[in-house]
């Protein structure tokens, strides 16, 4: 029998520098350190930053040269999708707004170019507003 997971924990995201990564993700995405995992903020360990809920955990690996990491996509209702479609905007983001036709996404980029969304599936909603 397979074991249960209970979620995903977090998720590795390659940056050029731990304080201007904590600076970016607390002011575009309100993330902030976790500061009883900070003992693994060492060479080649991460920076872990979290959501005021604790539901979102990303591990920061700071980098001379980093890789960018895969599509990280978050999930919200129709109503904060919107919310964020507006604060991101409000910080001059180059914001892309999909229809995907059961789902609306936001694609954005950090400043090392890792990709993110944030996603909602209450479509229809969100399509009606964004008409007004």
């Amino acid at each position: 029998m397979t074991p249960t997971l209970t979620g995903v924990d977090h998720l590795h995201v390659n940056v050029g520098s731990w304080s201007e990564a904590e600076e970016w993700y607390g002011t575009v995405l309100n993330l902030k350190r976790v500061d009883a995992l900070m003992p693994w903020a060492v060479k080649n360990g991460p920076l872990t930053i979290e959501n005021p809920e604790g539901t979102v955990h990303l591990a920061l690996f700071e980098s001379g040269s980093p890789e960018t990491t895969n599509v990280i996509a978050f999930g919200a209702t129709g109503e904060e999708f919107l919310s964020w479609k507006t604060h991101l905007e409000s910080q001059g983001l180059d914001l892309r707004v999909t229809d995907h036709k059961l789902a609306y996404s936001l694609y954005f980029k950090d400043p090392w170019q890792n990709s993110h969304e944030i996603t909602t599936y209450e479509r229809d909603y969100v399509a009606s507003k964004l008409a007004d």
